[in-house]
């Protein structure tokens, strides 16, 4: 520990004791700079300017192309790689250390978008699109392992909702930025693609965010808001970490009951933003679009953020009324979007797209404000349910790896799906039928596994480590 950082109790002695040491926060700016909401701003950051860009690329319908199917070929390609990098992040972001981590993720978002400017030049490009997809998966897994570590890591178990929603915040504000920067860029563009420029304008600000991790603090310097230390990451043999990604399964099997909302947390953007975007309007339509659905995502994340951290239950109530929440939402938006999904199929989408001046635009524009909404309670409610269920970095960084894996397995299928030409209906109905199975499967995680706090019993990885160190000193 830094001494700068004063420890005004302590028991750690005693091994065996389960209290925790409480430090003294650094003063004046070095305390603003090590301050926990510091970090998780910063790492807002990072996200908004390479996630966030992304999503303002995708959103648009086709990455802002004519031809939809690249874009559907390179997701696909992206979220197969992720998978199976984000499923092994966690024990590599314990090996290496969260920052490093993190600062490697955000390269593959610049080659991605440098290659949606290289085909806008040269339109058979398209390998190249589909390979940076490729590569940005394995970046990305990286990155949001990172990412969740660290943001769930940084606060108090009272703060997490709130923490979460102010990252889901900037977060979003990085897609709201892009996405204006392409409806101005386009809005008085007649043909139906982004132009040259607004590729570039995303991938300066793409480029800014690769720097920002080099400039955060180490995790084991700061101190949370309630004098407890962050955990630092332990860095055990390759063969000890495997085996804890086995340990987090085994010792909290109802992280199992999740893996359909993770699942559905990606694969419902493939009909909203092909089948549904790109497929019905033009492009400056398109970018309003893009820009209502992130604004309504930064929204609907405090709402729900406030909800999950309010004073007026305890946690268990908390996350039933989260669930409900969602419940309610989710059937709403997806019969609203059934009845307009029933009146054109993909054969039958008109060459004449829709436009932000035709009459029945607005009612349109309120759908993709309402799965906005929906987006972002969907992730804040699964980050939320992770945070509760352990208080330990290294856990936290597994499941963390454990949601991106499995949401990347099942946005693959989805943009596949979409490459493959499947009837608009079908990739509707498969969406509905998944968020519906992810709520139905969570619910008896929560009542199973949510307590109002956690406890040493349910942290497998520590108590594992804490039988290893007790042979060592037999031994």
């Amino acid at each position: 520990m830094a001494s700068s950082f004063e420890e005004k109790g302590s028991d750690s002695n005693n091994q065996d004791n389960d209290s925790v040491s409480v430090y003294e926060r650094p003063k004046g700016l070095r305390g603003v700079y090590y301050h926990p909401l510091t970090q998780v701003i910063m790492l807002g950051f990072v996200c908004f300017l390479c996630p966030g860009m992304f999503n303002a690329l995708t959103g648009l319908g086709g990455g802002g192309q004519v031809d939809a199917t690249t874009s559907a070929n390179a997701n696909s390609a992206l979220y197969a790689t992720y998978a199976v990098s984000a499923f092994f992040s966690g024990t590599v972001c314990n090996k290496i250390g969260a920052k490093f981590t993190l600062l490697f993720g955000t390269l593959g978002y610049a080659l991605y978008v440098s290659s949606y400017l290289a085909i806008s030049i040269h339109p058979g490009a398209g390998w190249f699109v589909t390979t940076s997809g490729a590569l940005l998966g394995v970046t990305a897994g990286f990155l949001w392992t990172a990412e969740g570590s660290l943001m769930l890591s940084y606060c108090t178990e009272a703060q997490k909702g709130v923490y979460i929603s102010i990252f889901w915040c900037i977060f979003n504000l990085g897609a709201v930025v892009g996405s204006s920067v392409s409806l101005g860029q386009n809005f008085h563009s007649t043909t139906n693609s982004v132009g040259t420029g607004t590729y570039v304008g995303i991938l300066v600000l793409t480029l800014v965010g690769v720097t920002i991790p080099m400039l955060m603090a180490d995790p084991n310097k700061v101190i949370r808001t309630d004098g407890t230390r962050v955990v630092m990451p332990r860095h055990p043999s390759w063969k000890s970490e495997f085996h804890g990604l086995w340990v987090a399964i085994v010792t909290d099997p109802t992280v199992l009951l999740l893996f359909p909302l993770f699942c559905a947390s990606a694969y419902f953007y493939t009909w909203q933003f092909n089948d549904y975007n790109a497929a019905l309007f033009d492009i400056r339509a398109r970018s309003l679009n893009n820009l209502v659905h992130w604004l309504s995502q930064i929204v609907g994340s405090v709402m729900l953020g406030l909800v999950l951290d309010s004073k007026w239950a305890r946690r268990r109530g908390r996350a039933f009324a989260g669930w409900t929440v969602l419940l309610v939402i989710t059937f709403v938006v997806h019969i609203w979007a059934y009845y307009y999904q029933r009146t054109y199929t993909r054969a039958s989408v008109p060459s004449h797209k829709m436009d932000i001046y035709d009459p029945q635009y607005p009612a349109h524009i309120w759908l993709m404000i309402f799965y906005g909404l929906l987006d972002a309670m969907w992730h804040v409610m699964c980050f939320w349910l992770i945070g509760a269920m352990s208080n330990d970095t290294n856990k936290l960084a597994i499941y963390s790896g454990f949601f991106h894996s499995i949401q990347a397995a099942g946005s693959a299928i989805g943009w596949r799906l979409d490459g493959l030409k499947l009837p608009y209906m079908t990739i509707f109905i498969s969406t509905w039928c998944l968020v519906a199975a992810g709520l139905v499967f969570s619910f008896p995680m929560i009542y199973l596994r949510i307590r109002d706090t956690t406890v040493i019993q349910d942290e497998g990885l520590i108590i594992r480590d804490r039988q290893v160190n007790d042979m060592k000193v037999k031994e």
